[in-house]
């Protein structure tokens, strides 16, 4: 056996062996605290809502661990099971040349595992999120919503790959370089055209009406220094009771959008300085950042396919005898996260970092008990578990747990 093969292998065991591991973790540190809130919480968060939130995070945990092994055992199979080399094979016998064979092949694959998935898509809708009285999707909703995303990857990804692989096939060794410069205008012009153009085929987007909160807003965003195309409520309880509020766009379309859901439960006080956090995020360059380093990663690892695709070992180890542009392009993107895995907690660790800083913008140009009540509102609403195990956070979190982040906000309050 190839020793790169037992390295994909070992990768593939180790890294599903480390997530279910986490996630039992989890669910074990959950329920432990289960029958008793936290003290910082005891007034503000009733015992059935902390059950409630406890129940909900060991549910989405179990339902974690079954796509976690399926999608070990769908890996595995697609390589080393020869799943890619049997597709190939077929679509071989039809002739096609490339790159219109390669895209074929990826869409057949694309198509197999979004129909295996499908089932688990549903149960997490309809039975996990109804359970706990989250969902509000309709099944014609559902469907909608699929058949959108659908006819988006089509249009908008099918030309790409078409184009990535050509250049792969005529572009020279120095192809990715070139990929890399494609991929690099498709997300920026993607980024600027959401919110205007893709979002709005999903949720109706409303400017906020509220004259009050938005003369608050208003005077939020001068005293930030924050300029948007406008402020606007989208109908996310159409699908979910969820609540949350972002910023999408670049340049001169950048928006700051609030679920109607969240609008709901949070006072005036609080929306502001839950959008003063969000608003720190813009101001402390953490969008920047996070958009070089992800350019950053997408040149290295283009580089890395490059050189993969010259090595003839990289695909017969991995299950496909017959090298080609579009069987390492599968193979990189269904091999290399089981590697990139293991050092998850970097970015985790970064992405937390940033959220504390957000926070401490936020203390300036707001109240930071009005953050730290809707931090507490959100999380009570959300059932975001209060008493998450320090491991699991460490790589799974992008925020930091709802007890440190209020801590942090309230000695903020008193130094005030």
């Amino acid at each position: 056996m190839h020793s790169l093969t037992l390295l994909f292998i070992a990768a593939v065991v180790l890294s599903t062996a480390l997530e279910l591991w986490l996630s039992q973790r989890q669910i074990a540190a959950v329920a432990s605290h289960r029958g008793r809130v936290p003290d910082p919480f005891a007034d503000t968060i009733s015992a059935a809502d902390h059950e409630k939130a406890a129940d909900y995070t060991i549910a989405r945990a179990r339902f974690g661990r079954v796509a976690e092994i399926m999608n070990a055992v769908i890996v595995l199979a697609l390589t080393l099971g020869g799943g890619i080399a049997a597709l190939d094979a077929m679509w071989r016998h039809t002739g096609w040349s490339q790159p219109w064979r390669g895209a074929a092949v990826i869409g057949s694959v694309f198509a197999i595992t979004s129909l295996i998935s499908l089932p688990l898509s549903i149960w997490n809708t309809f039975k996990l999120e109804a359970r706990f009285g989250f969902n509000r999707t309709t099944p014609a909703l559902f469907v909608t919503d699929l058949a959108k995303g659908l006819l988006l990857t089509v249009l908008v990804g099918g030309p790409l790959l078409l184009a990535t692989l050509t250049l792969m096939e005529r572009a020279g060794q120095w192809w990715w370089v070139w990929a890399w410069l494609l991929w690099l205008a498709v997300m920026f012009t993607m980024t600027w055209a959401y919110p205007a153009f893709i979002a709005p085929l999903f949720n109706k987007f409303s400017p906020l009406k509220d004259e009050a909160l938005k003369t608050r807003i208003e005077g939020l965003l001068t005293r930030c220094g924050f300029k948007s195309k406008g402020v606007f409520v989208v109908d996310n309880s159409r699908r979910s009771s969820h609540g949350n509020a972002y910023f999408t766009g670049i340049g001169n379309n950048k928006r700051i959008v609030f679920f109607d859901t969240l609008l709901d439960r949070l006072e005036h006080p609080e929306v502001e300085a839950v959008l003063a956090h969000e608003l720190g995020h813009f101001r402390l360059k953490h969008v920047r950042k996070r958009l070089l380093l992800s350019i950053a990663t997408t040149f290295v690892s283009l580089a890395a396919l490059g050189w993969l695709t010259t090595q003839p070992a990289f695909y017969t180890a991995l299950g496909v005898p017959t090298p080609s542009t579009h069987a390492a392009l599968l193979l990189f993107a269904l091999a290399t996260p089981f590697f990139t895995f293991f050092i998850t907690p970097m970015s985790a660790l970064w992405s937390r970092r940033h959220e504390f800083e957000a926070d401490h913008f936020a203390t300036q140009h707001a109240s930071p008990t009005e953050l730290a009540t809707a931090l507490v509102k959100l999380c009570r609403d959300n059932a975001s578990t209060l008493t998450p195990d320090p491991v699991y956070v460490a790589f799974y979190y992008s925020h930091p747990p709802a007890l440190e982040r209020i801590t942090r906000l309230q000695a903020a309050a008193v130094h005030a």
